[in-house]
């Protein structure tokens, strides 16, 4: 291989990673299905002031950018007031079952 199309593979390589470097990882799904049924639910069923809210509501990108800001629209408090290791495991779930994910689904 030349030089400068090992750089280029490097490069490339180096930004595919880097865009998947915040994807959920390391939280439980499975915890995360039953809090966002118990903690998140409650406010985002179809026909709520809040509006329907399922994995499959957002891409897995998506998922990430909210995760990544913290910044819940309705109740901050209620947000807030869960455990980092909460929030992980809801986001696990919300990614592992989003839009354009293997698996999407509703949440039912």
């Amino acid at each position: 291989m030349k030089p400068i199309i090992k750089i280029g593979a490097c490069i490339v390589l180096a930004f595919s990673l880097g865009a998947q470097a915040y994807a959920a990882d390391g939280g439980n799904p499975k915890k995360g299905k039953h809090l966002y049924k118990k903690e998140c639910k409650s406010c985002h069923s179809k026909g709520d002031n809040a509006g329907e809210l399922t994995p499959m509501s957002k891409t897995m990108s998506q998922w990430d950018r909210f995760f990544k800001r913290m910044k819940h629209k309705g109740d901050q408090e209620a947000f807030d007031a869960l455990s980092e290791k909460d929030l992980k495991d809801i986001h696990q779930f919300l990614y592992d079952h989003a839009a354009d994910s293997d698996q999407p689904q509703t949440c039912g």
